[in-house]
């Protein structure tokens, strides 16, 4: 993976992600869990007094040093949740009569934040995945996007994305959760700003929420006054435990990668299988571009069967794989996103997002894949 030019970068990402930010008198980092510190005259943290952990915590900023590491950005904020930080990125950056273009293909709640912007003045841009370099003009504030769609497992050419961006004068703005940093930078190609839902990947273990946002440092001191205000701070316990996720994070994702590759592979040969979504697939439309930009495709293989039925009845049948929301933990899990996380979505504009009634999505965990896929065999063998 490229590296940016930093010295503290020459270590490899594995390492970095270990030991960036590290006090030589700790190996493990304290749990600051306090609200308040000693001021005037105590520690500084950015340059600012630290005061109170609504603005600034150490446990926290620790986080933020390893993650801004791990984006190659020049600053980054943490969140309590990743939705957190979209929304604190949207009212800090945009104002009555701004124009923010977003691709649909996104996750479902993203979306119907975004379209809410209409009600303060935000004009609202939503267009498919593919067509959104076309629709990026001189009056488009920012561009909202996913490295890898949910659930669909779509992929830009992002750095024609990009540059269309910066020519227009906006800001390139990359949710990066399917990918993270381990397959993919997206400040290292020309993005404003990246997004990770840390509850995911970065946690790793389906037992924290978070999220962050990383950029310039102009940009992040803007932000993180918004951050101050609306209250959308990560607490210090849950960013230790996201510390904790982050040193096993490379390993976990190499893991995910080459299991999930596997599995769809084994998808698309079933019978059962209409169509299987991943941008590992030689048969993906997005495989051609995703290899050229991406280390690996993520831990996520979307599938179809038949209909909506026959995808409850598929789920029911499982018992390894857990029916639960989410994704990036060590648990193999799967969604049916019509009922879940696109419900808020109407049918017509899921179909033509070609998110059917008969699409699962399988977040792989860490099981042994042959055991992934006996279970998903035994599912698909009650249809």
């Amino acid at each position: 993976m490229p590296r940016s030019a930093d010295v503290k970068d020459k270590l490899g990402f594995s390492s970095t992600s270990i030991h960036e930010g590290d006090e030589p008198e700790n190996i493990i980092a304290p749990i600051y869990q306090s609200s308040i510190f000693k001021h005037p005259f105590g520690s500084t943290i950015r340059g600012r007094e630290l005061r109170y952990s609504r603005e600034d915590n150490p446990t926290v900023y620790l986080l933020e040093k390893k993650v801004n590491a791990l984006e190659a950005g020049e600053d980054c904020l943490a969140f309590s949740s990743g939705m957190a930080a979209i929304s604190t990125f949207v009212f800090a950056s945009l104002s009555k009569g701004d124009e923010i273009v977003a691709s649909r293909d996104v996750y479902g709640a993203t979306l119907v934040l975004l379209r809410s912007l209409e009600k303060f003045g935000v004009k609202v841009r939503t267009v498919l995945n593919d067509q959104l370099i076309n629709c990026v003009t001189k009056d488009t504030k920012a561009v909202f996007m996913e490295s890898i769609t949910n659930p669909t497992l779509k992929v830009l050419d992002f750095k024609e994305v990009f540059r269309v961006c910066k020519e227009n004068g906006a800001a390139a703005v990359v949710d990066n959760t399917f990918a993270s940093p381990v397959n993919f930078r997206p400040l290292e190609s020309g993005a404003d700003y990246v997004i990770e839902s840390a509850t995911k990947y970065f946690g790793g273990h389906n037992d924290v929420i978070g999220g962050t946002l990383s950029g310039s440092k102009k940009l992040m001191n803007e932000l993180w006054e918004w951050r101050r205000n609306l209250g959308g701070s990560l607490d210090p316990f849950a960013a230790f435990l996201i510390i904790r996720g982050l040193k096993t994070l490379k390993l976990r994702v190499d893991y995910h990668n080459k299991s999930a590759q596997e599995i769809a592979e084994y998808l698309e040969s079933n019978p059962k299988v209409k169509g299987v979504f991943y941008p590992g697939l030689k048969s993906s439309p997005y495989n051609c571009i995703a290899s050229k930009i991406m280390c690996g495709f993520g831990g996520v293989v979307s599938f179809e069967v038949e209909d909506g039925e026959k995808a409850f009845k598929c789920l029911s049948s499982l018992n390894l794989i857990k029916t639960a929301p989410s994704l990036g933990g060590t648990e193999t899990l799967m969604t049916h996103p019509v009922s879940s996380s696109h419900k808020g979505i109407s049918p017509a504009e899921r179909k033509e997002l070609g998110i059917g009634d008969g699409l699962l999505r399988l977040s792989v965990g860490l099981e042994e894949t042959e055991d992934i896929i006996r279970d998903l065999e035994d599912g698909l063998k009650s249809l």
